[in-house]
C-alpha cells in the first residue's frame, strides 16, 4: 500500500467521454515518500493539500487514493 502527501488536487466538471459519467470527481497528484508524485482519483471523500493519503484501490489503470485519519 503506497501513502503520500496529497500535492495538489482538482475537481473535473467537464469529464472526457470516457469519464463522464463519474463527473464530477476529484483528480489529485500524491507526493509518496520517495519524492516520486503519482496522478490518481480520491475514493470520494474530499481531499486537501496537505492531506495524508493512502492507495485504496486502483479504477482502471489509475489509482484511488483515500484520506488517512492522523492519529490522535
Amino acid at each position: 500500500m503506497r501513502t503520500g502527501t496529497v500535492y495538489t488536487e482538482t475537481v473535473v466538471h467537464a469529464a472526457p467521454e470516457r469519464f463522464s459519467a463519474d463527473a464530477p470527481y476529484q483528480v489529485v497528484i500524491v507526493e509518496l515518500a520517495d519524492g516520486t508524485r503519482v496522478v490518481g482519483r480520491s475514493s470520494g471523500e474530499r481531499v486537501a493539500i496537505g492531506d495524508r493519503v493512502a492507495e485504496a484501490a486502483q479504477h482502471g489503470n489509475i489509482p484511488t487514493f483515500q484520506k488517512l485519519q492522523e492519529p490522535l
